[in-house]
């Protein structure tokens, strides 16, 4: 289950590339392509070095026009989709 605390990071098993203001990414495992538009995209971009949610969050708050409650709910969705296909990897939270 993703929180603001996980940390998450494009898997291994798969492979991107921008198209114009989009990304298809390719699952290498699987075969199966997937498009993000121009805001997953960017998305994406920031999935290359792990990141910790609630710092991905704050860092698309800082570069879109969106409420809060809105990119959290719509964030959070993304992420869980990603997770489910195996595009991404989630690590552990850090210690409290």
């Amino acid at each position: 289950m993703l929180s603001l605390r996980s940390t998450v990071v494009a898997g291994r098993d798969q492979v991107s590339s921008r198209l114009g203001d989009e990304t298809a990414i390719l699952h290498v495992g699987s075969g199966v392509y997937y498009s993000l538009n121009a805001v997953g995209a960017r998305v994406w971009a920031l999935l290359r070095e792990p990141v910790v949610v609630e710092q991905l969050r704050d860092r698309l708050l800082a570069e879109f026009d969106v409420e809060r409650e809105r990119l959290e709910q719509d964030l959070g969705a993304l992420l869980e989709t990603l997770v489910a296909e195996g595009l991404i990897e989630v690590r552990d939270e850090p210690a409290a």
